[in-house]
């Protein structure tokens, strides 16, 4: 009788250490998400304050072109995307071991 007691507490600590584990993988994914969640937010607060500036800019160089606004806009953007891109990945490369 004793050693089922002493058998039904161990395995008791051990769904509790296991409780305790998920619990806290729970909170790390949670965190993660919730990281992630906010930087996107910023970035796309960004992206909205520069797309007035961009296409203001755009808009003063696409009246002096031979070529009609939306093909320059498209093609500036494009290229500072792009540039974007490059640096952004350069700056948030993943070094593999």
């Amino acid at each position: 009788m004793k050693e089922l007691k002493e058998k039904a507490k161990e395995k008791a600590k051990k769904h509790v250490a296991k409780a305790k584990q998920n619990a806290k993988k729970l909170r790390q994914e949670l965190s993660k998400a919730m990281n992630t969640a906010i930087i996107a937010a910023f970035g796309f607060l960004m992206a909205l304050v520069w797309r007035d500036v961009i296409k203001a800019w755009v808009d003063k160089i696409a009246e002096t072109s031979p070529v009609q606004g939306q093909l320059v806009s498209a093609l500036i953007v494009t290229l500072i995307c792009v540039i974007g891109i490059i640096v952004v990945a350069r700056i948030f490369k993943v070094k593999k071991d």
